[in-house]
């Protein structure tokens, strides 16, 4: 079997009403998705999405002719490129989805199997008031979830940790509470001033009186030695989300630097990479847990993984009603990624990643 093209389609939805993510200074009004189509020629295709994979066009030769199975050259592939262009780690996804589908098996088989489903922790992405929090987090513990992330914006420090405050009078000791500061990665256009040590050294002490489950990218990620201080706060730390390279993620390792790994399969480092942390970290006690706000594609390549890998204790799940929901997050498949009434996600028990996409998508 080879590799007979690499497809790219681009698909995107109105937001009516607009989103308003707390870590991005505009509105967002449309959300759009670039799929990608590995075809062979014996009419097996996978499919990934995760980020634009804008620009991939002029290196899609690096892959035609050779076997869709051999995902340990294709990664090392793919690490070359990343210093060059973009970050097309959805490409691995989709050699996994066709493996997967080759083997008759679920991706998360192919990682080892350990767990068929995971609980969910409601990832919100809205600054909303503290009210408002305290509301929606009431409505999320209805609907299953145990667990809740909150942005605190950087700019808003007293706002952020007031709604974080509400929300844990309203829970009670119902939820877990993760908090996240977003310092790690900046949006394109924003250069302002990340907060000083000190002051995060205060922020966690708050959150720490709060029992917050892990404070999340609460520095740069280039300060690993601020990461690795932060550490003996009491309170777990978060990171590396965003790592554009394995050696990111190693210097956090030799450090001893976070609590919980989240490198995102289809925006860090890709699936075999995150395979080898994951394995790495887990044994020494630490959680893996990576990010997923991409959409429903990129969720359920991270479910496989942390599924095969035995990771957790939680996923993320994005979701902020009425802003974020499943139907606007999967828009591109026939049916969205959904938590069970325990708060839960289930492994699909098909092929490979286990969608169908919209039939009206492309």
């Amino acid at each position: 079997m080879k590799i007979e093209r690499v497809r790219l389609e681009r698909s995107s939805i109105d937001l009516d009403p607009p989103f308003f993510a707390a870590w991005d200074p505009e509105p967002r009004r449309s959300f759009e998705a670039t799929i990608v189509f590995v075809e062979t020629d014996e009419g097996l295709t996978g499919i990934g999405s995760g980020d634009t994979m804008d620009g991939f066009e002029r290196y899609e030769h690096l892959f035609v002719g050779t076997d869709p199975l051999a995902i340990e050259r294709h990664v090392a592939v793919l690490e070359t490129i990343t210093f060059h262009a973009g970050r097309y780690w959805p490409l691995e996804a989709a050699l996994w989805d066709l493996a997967g589908k080759a083997a008759g098996k679920p991706v998360a088989d192919l990682f080892g199997g350990q767990l068929m489903r995971l609980p969910a922790y409601a990832s919100t992405g809205e600054q909303r008031s503290p009210s408002e929090r305290a509301e929606s987090a009431l409505r999320l513990r209805d609907e299953g979830f145990r667990a809740l992330k909150l942005r605190v914006d950087r700019t808003k420090l007293d706002e952020g940790l007031a709604a974080v405050e509400a929300v844990r009078a309203a829970v009670g000791e119902s939820m877990e509470i993760m908090v996240d500061l977003n310092q790690g990665w900046r949006m394109p256009g924003d250069t302002g001033p990340s907060l000083d040590h000190a002051t995060v050294v205060s922020v966690a002490a708050r959150l720490r009186e709060l029992d917050v489950f892990w404070l999340e990218e609460p520095l740069p990620r280039e300060n690993v030695k601020g990461y690795a201080a932060l550490r003996h706060s009491g309170l777990r730390i978060a990171g590396g989300e965003m790592a554009r390279t394995t050696g990111e993620l190693e210097a956090f390792e030799a450090a001893d630097a976070l609590d919980v790994y989240q490198p995102d399969a289809v925006l860090s480092v890709g699936m075999l990479r995150e395979r080898e942390l994951a394995e790495r970290v887990t044994a020494r006690g630490h959680f893996f847990t990576p990010h997923t706000w991409t959409n429903g594609i990129g969720l359920l390549a991270n479910l496989h993984l942390t599924a095969g890998v035995g990771g957790g204790p939680y996923l993320e799940y994005p979701y902020d009603p009425q802003g974020w929901t499943p139907e606007r997050r999967d828009f591109m498949l026939a049916e969205p990624v959904r938590v069970d009434a325990e708060g839960f996600i289930a492994v699909p028990n098909r092929p490979g990643l286990g969608f169908e996409l919209a039939h009206d998508l492309l």
